[in-house]
């Protein structure tokens, strides 16, 4: 996302800058913590930022947009998909990642679609992964299929193997972090042959990254996942492509596109409507921008209560087995406008 964030920067200063002057951005690391993502919001407010952009984590970008939210400066959030990002309304905070329970529904389609009825999910205690287990128990079970949890707290990732046996599930959906616990969960199901025909999926998107496949090598494969972004790029999105890929020394996840087209946002709204921070606020739905991967553009959706950006079709895809550098796709869910 860094990548995404820095590049879009770096290329909006080659084109002019913002009527003549530099887009500076000042990067604060949060470390994937509510606390310190907070303590980063007031930094930043106090240095006179004309608005926030960025973070990946769900539960951390929950944490920035209150805290935006209440200083009252524009956060437009690039990457976290949690469905409750803010608890009440706000004009302040904006959002480029889908929401979740749209993507979460999608993967549960497809998984019914292959004929997993009944389920198996591994997870640790998080907002964000509770939320998607939410959205896999409701899909599921209006349709006359079963999830069975494992609370990787209370039995650990050395047990998840005989629970799943127990279970009867087809599938064992990992809601965990990475690396760890998620790698070694995958090692061993693959070991394990009473498992041999489990399938594994990610919805959260862990084997997009390279380390995925560095880590688990041929375990990296047929292991589906979420991406946000349409089978082929416009030619600026190509173009956005092939400049993260040499900037990143490998293929650009969907998340640096988030980042790249966060600050195309942005940079539009401060050439049009100022740098003033309630302008800002009041002009994202006069938004309309060509982004990385389809035109960006916000409105208010039902039970969000940030302005959310439509999004591309959303795939299903996984690491091919002969070749574990190449995604395939398994399944598209349809855009939003």
């Amino acid at each position: 996302m860094l990548a995404g964030l820095e590049l879009a920067v770096s290329n909006v200063n080659a084109s002019g800058g913002i009527n003549g002057r530099p887009l500076d951005l000042i990067v604060r690391d949060t470390a994937a913590d509510p606390k310190k993502a907070e303590a980063a919001v007031d930094e930043l407010a106090e240095l006179n930022v004309v608005a926030l952009a960025g973070e990946y984590h769900s539960v951390v970008a929950r944490a920035v947009a209150t805290r935006a939210d209440a200083l009252r400066v524009p956060f437009l959030c690039s990457s976290a998909v949690l469905d409750a990002l803010i608890d009440q309304p706000t004009n302040w905070v904006a959002r480029i990642a889908p929401v979740q329970s749209h993507g979460w529904r999608i993967y549960a389609d497809f998984l019914l679609n292959a004929g997993h009825r009944r389920i198996a999910v591994a997870s640790q205690s998080s907002l964000y992964w509770a939320s998607g287990i939410r959205v896999l128990q409701d899909y599921f079970t209006t349709r006359g299929g079963t999830v069975v949890e494992f609370d990787l707290h209370s039995s650990g990732p050395a047990n998840v193997c005989d629970e799943l046996v127990n279970s009867r599930a087809t599938a064992l959906i990992l809601l965990v972090g990475y690396p760890e616990p998620a790698v070694s969960i995958v090692k061993s199901v693959r070991r394990d042959q009473r498992l041999a025909q489990i399938m594994i999926g990610a919805p959260a998107g862990q084997p997009e990254f390279a380390d995925w496949a560095t880590l688990l090598g041929d375990d990296s494969v047929a292991i589906p996942f979420l991406r946000y972004r349409p089978e082929r790029l416009s030619p600026f999105g190509t173009r956005v492509e092939t400049a993260l890929h040499e900037r990143l020394v490998e293929a650009p996840s969907f998340v640096a596109f988030e980042g790249y087209d966060t600050i195309t946002v942005l940079a539009h709204m401060l050439r049009s409507y100022g740098e003033d921070r309630t302008h800002i606020a009041e002009s994202w739905p006069r938004v309309s921008v060509e982004g990385t991967r389809g035109q960006i553009q916000f409105s208010r959706m039902p039970n969000i209560n940030v302005w959310q950006c439509g999004w591309p079709p959303i795939q299903v895809v996984d690491r091919e087995p002969a070749r574990p550098d190449r995604f395939r796709t398994l399944y598209v869910g349809e855009a939003a406008d």
